[in-house]
């Protein structure tokens, strides 16, 4: 799956890029789904993931990226100038 920030800003680099990988780890887990492979570029992000079936693909993908974008607000949004809130990813994602 693709997912992409709003107004495809390069911000994922450096210190948010590694805390990026355990926190979709962690949310992942939290919807009994696997990431197998994934890689953050500076604008986008793909990602391999395993659902099981009781869970629906929107569902998950849903969670994974309001949870990160909730969690990204609270941790960095106080540094950083051109992050937009909680409103981080764009809408929409791609499998």
């Amino acid at each position: 799956m693709v997912f992409i920030q709003k107004c495809r800003r390069r911000t994922l680099y450096g210190q948010l890029r590694q805390h990026f990988g355990e926190l979709f780890r962690r949310l992942a887990m939290q919807k009994e789904s696997r990431i197998e492979e994934g890689h953050l570029m500076s604008d986008h992000v793909h990602m391999m993931i395993a659902i099981p079936p009781k869970y629906a693909v929107s569902q998950v993908v849903g969670y994974i990226k309001g949870k990160s974008a909730i969690h990204l607000a609270r941790v960095y949004g106080e540094r950083r100038r051109k992050f937009v809130g909680q409103h981080f990813w764009a809408r929409g994602y791609f499998v």
